[in-house]
């Protein structure tokens, strides 16, 4: 089958079986076609727990899959490859991290929720790009502050709030590779570009940034913008969207670092998708993401603290 008969096929099996598709910003146009809907990692799970869907298909990578599975325990989550993992989430091994919570027992422990579950459940409270300032502002000043995995997340919140923070020693791939030479270079070519970056980047392309926010801040800051050209700092997916809801706006991906390259970007876990895969594990309702109930008991609860402080309830 061409890829339009595919997507046309998955579109009316999924109605048939009563599915939805959630699609994270960075998969490939094609997968994001055939999503209900087209998020970042929390926002879809949200949209999970509000689904009566009978089957959901989660396109992204596991972790974003299994927080999904935490939110919503009683529905079948299915994905189209259970091996689409995550650099970020990678750096940070269970037993390493325990061992770290360990030698520091009087750290609140904040994680970033690109993480594991298992992860998740050594956790105090979970933040978001999104609210993970806040988060770390509902802190006590007097208490001391373990963040992980991110830390360029860490630095980048450290120099927001002023608190010291003992910081994980990880990173994702894909914002860790954007070259700040490059992006000097677009900028002189095109006077008046902005840059929207994601604080996972690096603090040297945060400099450069007119905007630092989470995946779904950094569209909403384009599109609302009477600016008309931009440097997207992020995985390049998420241009697909954008050009959507700003299709006269200049948008340039930025550039990795790579010598003598100018290749955007790209998550290379998340490319692990297919539109294949993807009309196979709805067709078989499979993979199915399975998590513990004692695990999904223990990584629930920071996530919902989260939840209260984002909304103001304690």
């Amino acid at each position: 089958m061409t890829d339009v008969e595919l997507i046309d096929t998955i579109l009316r099996v999924k109605k048939d079986k009563n599915a939805l598709i959630l699609a994270h910003y960075y998969q490939d146009e094609s997968i994001q076609l055939c999503a209900d809907f087209v998020g970042d990692s929390y926002g879809l799970s949200i949209k999970a727990m509000n689904s009566n869907a009978d089957i959901i298909v989660f396109a992204g990578v596991h972790f974003m899959a299994e927080t999904a599975k935490i939110l919503n325990p009683t529905k079948k989550i299915v994905v189209p490859d259970l091996e689409t993992g995550c650099s970020l989430a990678a750096s940070c091994e269970y037993d390493r991290f325990k061992k770290m919570k360990e030698m520091h027992p009087n750290h609140v422990v904040v994680t970033y929720i690109n993480c594991s579950a298992e992860i998740k459940s050594l956790s105090d409270v979970i933040c978001t790009s999104s609210n993970a300032e806040k988060i770390i502002n509902s802190i006590p000043e007097n208490r001391e502050i373990l963040f992980a995995p991110d830390k360029n997340l860490g630095k980048y919140l450290e120099k927001k709030t002023g608190r010291r923070m003992l910081l994980w020693d990880g990173v994702c791939i894909v914002h860790e590779s954007f070259s700040f030479n490059k992006l000097v270079e677009i900028i002189n070519e095109n006077p008046g570009i902005k840059i929207v970056a994601h604080p996972e980047s690096n603090a040297d392309v945060l400099e450069l940034a007119t905007f630092i926010g989470s995946t779904t801040e950094m569209i909403n800051f384009v599109v609302d913008s009477p600016d008309d050209k931009f440097i997207i700092a992020t995985e390049i997916g998420v241009i697909h969207d954008l050009k959507k809801k700003a299709p006269h706006k200049l948008l340039i991906p930025a550039p990795a670092y790579e010598e003598n390259s100018c290749a955007c970007s790209e998550c290379a876990y998340m490319k692990v998708n297919t539109l294949k895969k993807l009309y196979d594990c709805l067709l078989n309702e499979s993979p199915v993401i399975d998590v513990t109930p004692e695990l999904i008991e223990s990584a629930r609860w920071p996530i919902d603290k989260m939840i209260k402080i984002t909304e103001n309830e304690i």
